[in-house]
């Protein structure tokens, strides 16, 4: 079995499981754009920083271009040599000392001469040869092109080398020569999609890797400065840590009773019911109760500005900021058009594993499903993520808003199964008031309340009354309390 070499990038080797195999072909395919150019940068810059010679053979771009490419993230195409087949120098007589050659006035075989001539002069451990397509065109008949392919292969195969091929897939499927697949030791595709809003999406898969157990399926990644960031897919059942699954208290009696002593560690809550009902501010009367007996915690903001929130949870008698000042919590405000759900899962993962966050409040679902590229992958993504967050002993609170205000109300995510625990807001009608009352569904953690209480949120804080009875109408989403006055709250004396 061959030592295997890093990529160059951290994530792309999470997913290889260490790296390459040595001295081994490898193919990187994607579409114009998609970022191979960049992943193949950082490979040769790696081998540079190990001491390594490295090697880029360019069929397809000039080196001027591949330098722009390289500067846009602050690297040097110096570092290494670059052996380049070009016509634009020639034509435009710059009087450079590099041989400039034209593709289409040569044979390929003459081009195959003379890539492996640079070779034996430069001894390169690393090479990248961009691209594929254009040796495609200088064969001009595909069992032509593929016996090249092979010679290459071949040439290669008894040295101490690891080369890249790219193929940017252009043409059809039948002109890129399936076959190809077959003569490479691994295959890593890259996809670029365009969305209906937002910014693109970029994912890579694995296709094959010789004798490696890589983590199959799509991995979400961006092109920033500095290179590809990829973001492996998550696998809850590889992250399992032991834990004791206490439970949680808020700090109010009467709340954490309807659950059964509050959310155990490890377990997920999903808060549910209409606008304006008190769902995140139930989360943050959690949140806020953990930080005050100093456990980490983190807030991911879909919907709401930071500074709402803050100004809002402060109304209710719940200061979040000096938490926020001494790093107890952190808010980040996430873009649904920015971001995709693999990236979202990293950065819940880094404030896991680095901060040892104890609590995750998720608000909102909806705008969680709007960074999904296609919304049938949601509930995947999810189960996986609160599993994870399951096996880390991480309390999760998610915010599910309830289309309508009154009346019949749904959802458009079909999630509540897949939590543990599920509290249910509603409004209801008392008294010529409109009110508000909190129970529980369903508590896999344990015994809950099977009773209906009154919430009432104000600058006081939360508050939860005694068990109501004599409702009619709960199941319609307009509750009315046909009951007694007695149970129900009214303000709070002027000294609390």
């Amino acid at each position: 079995m061959p030592a295997t070499i890093s990529t160059g990038n951290d994530g792309l080797d999470i997913i290889l499981k260490g790296g390459l195999p040595e001295k081994r072909l490898y193919l990187i395919e994607g579409a114009p754009g998609s970022g191979k150019t960049t992943l193949a940068l950082q490979f040769l810059r790696d081998g540079v920083r190990k001491g390594e010679k490295a090697l880029y053979i360019t069929l397809s771009e000039t080196k001027e271009e591949l330098s722009a490419v390289a500067m846009s993230h602050g690297w040097d195409i110096d570092e290494f040599d670059v052996f380049e087949f070009s016509s634009a120098s020639d034509i435009f007589g710059d009087g450079r000392e590099q041989s400039i050659l034209h593709p289409w006035e040569m044979e390929l075989n003459e081009t195959i001469r003379l890539i492996q001539n640079e070779v034996e002069r430069i001894q390169p451990k690393r090479i990248v040869f961009d691209s594929l397509s254009e040796m495609r065109l200088l064969a001009q008949d595909p069992l032509r092109y593929r016996r090249q392919v092979l010679a290459l292969k071949q040439f290669f195969a008894g040295r101490d080398t690891t080369v890249l091929l790219i193929d940017d897939m252009t043409g059809s499927a039948d002109e890129r020569d399936a076959h190809l697949h077959s003569l490479c030791h691994g295959v890593i595709t890259l996809e670029r999609l365009t969305l209906d809003f937002g910014a693109a999406r970029r994912r890579l898969q694995v296709q094959k890797l010789r004798g490696v157990d890589f983590t199959a399926g799509f991995h979400d990644f961006t092109i920033r400065k500095g290179g590809l960031q990829i973001y492996p897919r998550l696998i809850a059942s590889s992250h399992h840590s032991e834990f004791t699954g206490e439970a949680t208290h808020s700090g109010i009696r009467e709340l954490d009773n309807l659950l059964g002593g509050g959310p155990l560690r490890g377990t997920s809550a999903l808060v549910t019911g209409p606008a304006g009902s008190g769902k995140t501010t139930i989360a943050l009367q959690y949140l806020f109760a953990a930080c005050e007996r100093g456990e980490p915690c983190a807030v991911y903001e879909f919907d709401e500005r930071i500074g709402t929130l803050l100004s809002r949870a402060k109304a209710f008698n719940l200061d979040l900021q000096p938490h926020i000042d001494n790093g107890t919590l952190i808010i980040e405000q996430i873009d649904p058009a920015e971001i995709s759900p693999g990236e979202f899962a990293t950065k819940v993962r880094f404030e896991v594993e680095t901060r040892n966050v104890r609590m995750i409040v998720i608000d909102s679902l909806n705008g969680y499903v709007s960074a999904m590229p296609q919304e049938q992958h949601l509930i995947l993504q999810m189960h996986e993520l609160l599993s994870y967050l399951s096996h880390k002993g991480v309390v999760t609170f998610l915010i599910n808003p309830q289309n309508g205000l009154v009346g019949t109300m749904t959802t458009n995510l079909n999630i509540s199964y897949i939590a543990d625990t599920v509290i249910l807001l509603r409004f209801f009608e008392a008294e010529g008031r409109v009110r508000k009352a909190i129970s529980v569904l369903k508590n896999r953690g344990g015994a809950h309340e099977d009773t209906i209480r009154e919430l009432r949120i104000d600058s006081g804080g939360v508050r939860v009354g005694d068990p109501l009875s004599l409702f009619r109408g709960i199941l319609t989403g307009t509750p009315e309390y046909l009951g007694a006055q007695a149970p129900l709250m009214e303000d709070r004396d002027s000294g609390n």
